[in-house]
């Protein structure tokens, strides 16, 4: 089912969207709007796949004895693994 609304662009945007339908990346003003909230809609779904698994390992966490932890030590590289890893992200 399709809706019709209204949109309001800056100049930017809509700038944007119409350079995006005269490449032919899109069919129209309407997809790359359809494209950008796709996209939104994916990440929002990612993001709460990651906090509801970080939810899960705190409460795992929270159930396992101190006498289980396992210690770090200076080899120990994971954090500055994670760290490069999101600088490659951006």
């Amino acid at each position: 089912m399709t809706v019709k609304t209204a949109v309001s662009f800056t100049e930017r945007h809509h700038e944007f969207a119409k350079r995006k339908v005269q490449e032919g990346s899109c069919a129209s003003v309407s997809s790359v709007v359809a494209q950008g909230i796709e996209r939104l809609m994916q990440e929002e779904g990612e993001r709460e796949a990651v906090l509801a698994g970080m939810a899960d390992a705190i409460r795992a966490r929270m159930q396992t004895l101190r006498s289980e932890f396992i210690e770090m030590d200076e080899s120990d590289t994971m954090f500055e693994d994670v760290r490069r890893r999101l600088k490659q992200k951006e």
